[in-house]
């Protein structure tokens, strides 16, 4: 391109130059958009919160009022069923002026408070002896728990552990975030280091209710499964959770069928509710696929071909399915069987036609391969239409791989799996993990049952 090098010619406004500050101005404009493009995206990359990574044209624009409807009951602290004091406090003179108060009344509050808690230092002495019939024996007592003296004679009692044990597996915290708060908060110190040996040795003596648990998922009626990234000594490995509304499992393994297989073996007789990942695919039983994954997926088909009548008639055809689970306890029985004999029919019509768009035929291919398992949760009751128990179950692990890392050594792994998983079954069963653990800490006594006999 030519440039005047004239400076008459510049004051006197040459085109040349004119047309080259024009391609100058657009060429700075495209620059800076880019800039902020760069900038924009290297914002998002860094954000961890989930509603600032929806893209914009995604977010809803008419949020519902965030609290309660208007007529719920109300909710407020209830008064406990007993006190452990009672205390009283006169109004004999006016505490401004020191005259006389008339019409003077009770007014009853109940303070719920938690006193100052310090450490209790137990000095314990036992003796060792040899039985003529029995050989060598020992004392015990109820706070005892390990027979370790000498330089190991410096115990964690049992229910310091436990809470230290919930701190960590069940709320979340690290390690050594759990050891201050037991420093500060108690005066019990220990270390990082100290606390995951405990906590080896505390997985160790509750093996008998995990492998009850093992025992329970292999013969509940239907089982949620999901799994999630991990990582083992910072190679890569997957954490799978097996959950239903009364217990969940996890487990550290690979990707693989495998898993499956040994967690709940061939001749599971529940339902397997799961997402399309293939690993499931080959096991033998009853499966359910999560109505939620469809619709996500028939979603993004939707935004490639949104004239399509079929994508569109699908995802309608997924919501009544499930507006009609929820229905199941509202209409007649025969009713309702007639329904889901319809709902089989019409979702045979909808897949049998080819279909033209590459959308709708990746629809239809994924429909049609997982069909014997696409409406399973309408013909059995305790079937959740989607997997989101499974999902919520694993945000705990989540959270924990975020701030470990995962697992550094095997033992970890045994730990992880044993604590976590007793710690969110007993949640889920309304009771208390640390008592749960305090109590199965006690010396010549078995861990209590996880679940109740019927």
């Amino acid at each position: 391109m030519y440039m005047c090098r004239d400076d008459n010619a510049r004051q006197n406004d040459c085109p040349n130059c004119e047309q080259l500050h024009e391609l100058l101005s657009v060429a700075l404009e495209k620059i800076l958009e880019l800039q902020r493009r760069i900038q924009q995206l290297e914002r998002e990359g860094k954000r961890q919160a989930a509603p600032f990574r929806r893209p914009e044209q995604k977010r809803k624009k008419d949020k519902a009022k965030p609290g309660r409807q208007k007529g719920h009951k109300p909710a407020y602290r209830k008064p406990p069923a007993t006190v452990e004091e009672c205390a009283e406090v006169p109004l004999e003179r006016c505490p401004g002026c020191g005259g006389p108060v008339y019409e003077v009344r009770p007014v009853k509050q109940i303070i719920e408070d938690i006193p100052e808690i310090r450490v209790h230092r137990l000095q314990l002495t036992t003796y060792r002896g040899r039985c003529p019939e029995c050989g060598p024996v020992c004392s015990s007592h109820p706070e005892q728990v390990s027979t370790a003296a000498g330089a190991a004679g410096t115990h964690v009692g049992r229910r310091a552990l436990a809470l230290a044990a919930a701190l960590d597996k069940q709320f979340g915290l690290t390690m050594r975030k759990t050891t201050a708060a037991l420093e500060e908060h108690f005066g019990l110190r220990i270390t990082p280091g100290g606390l995951s040996q405990a906590l080896t040795r505390l997985a160790g003596k509750l093996a008998q209710p995990f492998d009850e648990l093992r025992s329970a998922v292999r013969a509940s009626k239907a089982i949620h499964a999901d799994e999630t990234g991990w990582w083992v000594g910072g190679q890569s490995a997957w954490l799978w959770t097996f959950t239903n509304p009364q217990m969940t499992l996890y487990t550290i393994a690979d990707r693989s069928q495998k898993v499956i297989r040994d967690i709940l073996s061939d001749d599971y007789c529940g339902v397997l509710i799961s997402d399309c990942l293939a690993s499931y695919d080959p096991h033998p039983g009853r499966k359910s696929k999560c109505c939620s994954h469809h619709l996500k997926a028939i979603s993004e088909a939707r935004e490639q071909a949104p004239a399509s009548d079929f994508l569109a008639t699908i995802e309608l055809f997924f919501k009544a399915a499930m507006l009609l689970d929820r229905l199941r306890e509202e209409i007649d029985e025969a009713r309702y069987w007639s329904s889901v004999a319809h709902m089989e029919q019409h979702l045979d019509e909808l897949l049998t036609p080819p279909r033209g768009h590459t959308a709708e035929v990746r629809i239809a291919n994924r429909l049609r391969k997982q069909r014997p398992h696409l409406l399973t949760f309408l013909h059995v009751p305790e079937v959740d239409p989607t997997n989101n128990l499974a999902e919520r179950q694993l945000r705990p692990a989540v959270i924990a791989r975020k701030l470990s890392c995962g697992n550094k050594t095997p033992a970890g792994v045994a730990t992880f799996e044993v604590l976590a998983s007793l710690a969110a079954t007993c949640r889920q069963q309304g009771r208390s993990f640390a008592r749960y653990v305090a109590e199965s800490l006690s010396p010549g006594r078995s861990p209590p049952p996880l679940f109740a006999a019927e």
